[in-house]
């Protein structure tokens, strides 16, 4: 997918339309002690019963767990800086790309 690199689009801190240029930002993964990794640890590794099971349960976390129909592309992270307030704002929603290219 070809993105230009400079843009007119609407600045919340100026409150009117100036160029703004973009920028991809790069993926980093997600950390595994965030909140969501951690509850979705404890559903897979959580016991038949509840009650004193350790720490969630005797089995381990990813015993026989096996993530299927993985997505093959990502969304893209683009980052578009005002060039007269020279603050950033992140676009709302990604649209979905094997690759993205400033042009």
């Amino acid at each position: 997918m070809k993105i230009p690199k400079k843009t007119n689009k609407y600045c919340k801190y100026c409150k009117k339309y100036t160029p703004q240029e973009t920028s991809i930002a790069k993926k980093k993964e997600r950390g595994s002690l965030k909140r969501g990794s951690i509850a979705r640890a404890k559903k897979r590794g959580r016991g038949t019963s509840f009650g004193n099971v350790g720490r969630w349960g005797s089995k381990p976390a990813i015993s026989k767990y096996k993530r299927t129909g993985a997505k093959l592309s990502k969304k893209l992270d683009l980052r578009y800086k005002c060039t007269i307030c020279n603050k950033i704002t992140v676009q709302k929603q990604g649209k979905r790309t094997k690759k993205g290219e400033l042009i």
